[in-house]
């Protein structure tokens, strides 16, 4: 393709069939994770060799890909993306985009056991947010749920990233008989240190060892319970994900709640996800996928890159297909949270 013509095509933005343009990628780098909590990991996963997973160059050329055709926030995931080797590379890579103006936002999703080594770094790469996922606040507790965790690591790592300036978003996943009884506690905790909050529903994603149906809290219950106990004003605060948000009186802070199952989020997804091994999927419930690993090694120029991306993007559906009841025993995809990004 001549320069001009792949200069002509950096215009025009990635829009799916129902007319959303996609402004919002999130990238996992890797599929290992140095937790295994027991809705998204296998006590015994098997992972990917590293031959098949994208270079840190390779995740930085399609990311920019992307940024070039509209993309406008960008989330590293995982597993957990700081057990990858020489990940603050990526990061600082990556930051360009931030001082070029390309690229309003570069943040991640992390369990919080390697924040308090990278947080200053993360901070200085121009990271100014991130979501930490945590489900309780009892050490014994977060032991059983990440199988083998150490909850004093995600505080110490709680406290390098807010010293360092980067605002922290805590996500919860409402687990039946688990953490219902403590939500309140988060919730207060959390806005305690200036950190909003947000619920998640469990997703079916990979199989697992307990049935999701015994871990299934449905949010609509949740939000029920906490109006007894504070005031939910709604907000139209968005932050381009897909988590819906109200401000607690009592507290000052918001609380997101996420809900694939009880009340889907589609209607206005701009978003799709790309594993480390460079497979892009349109929607986090469907299997439909396109490999933008063969493109990305077959050329040094992207125009390949970004017509096999343009053409899976005209196949994004309107929404997912996520189930969880007594009748279907099979997980909705196959596929487990940490090979697709969290």
């Amino acid at each position: 393709m001549p320069t001009e013509q792949i200069e002509q095509s950096a215009a025009v933005p990635f829009i799916d069939p129902f007319g959303r343009a996609i402004t919002y990628l999130r990238v996992s780098v890797t599929d290992r994770c140095d937790l295994r909590c027991v809705y998204c990991m296998s006590e015994d996963m098997h992972f990917l060799p590293k031959r098949d997973l994208l270079s840190l160059e390779e995740l930085d050329r399609m990311c920019s890909a992307f940024i070039r055709r509209g993309v406008r926030k960008l989330r590293i995931t995982g597993g957990e993306p700081l057990v990858r080797r020489d990940i603050l590379q990526l990061f600082r890579g990556l930051s360009r985009h931030l001082d070029s103006g390309a690229l309003d936002e570069l943040t991640l999703t992390t369990n919080g056991t390697q924040l308090a080594r990278h947080a200053a770094d993360l901070a200085q790469c121009g990271v100014k947010r991130i979501n930490v996922s945590l489900d309780t606040l009892d050490p014994e507790k977060f032991r059983t749920i990440t199988r083998w965790g150490d909850l004093r690591r995600v505080m110490e790592g709680l406290d390098a990233a807010q010293a360092a300036g980067i605002a922290v978003k805590i996500n919860t996943v409402a687990l039946k008989g688990v953490n219902e009884e403590e939500i309140p506690q988060l919730i207060d905790w959390a806005h305690g240190r200036g950190m909003d909050l947000t619920l998640i529903e469990v997703m079916p994603l990979g199989e697992i060892e307990p049935g999701r149906i015994d871990q299934f809290l449905p949010l609509s219950l949740v939000r029920a319970q906490l109006k007894q106990r504070y005031t939910l004003d709604e907000i139209d605060d968005r932050t381009g994900g897909p988590a819906r948000y109200v401000r607690l009186h009592e507290t000052g802070g918001r609380l997101g709640f996420i809900t694939p199952m009880t009340h889907n989020f589609c209607e206005s997804c701009n978003r799709v996800r790309v594993t480390c091994t460079g497979t892009l999927y349109m929607c986090l419930g469907q299997e439909d996928a396109a490999d933008l690993r063969t493109p990305l090694r077959a050329s040094e120029s992207d125009a390949l890159l970004e017509q096999t991306i343009a053409e899976a993007i005209t196949r994004k559906p309107r929404g997912h297909d996520f189930v969880i009841d007594r009748r279907r025993s099979r997980p909705a995809v196959g596929r487990h949270m940490s090979v697709t990004g969290g």
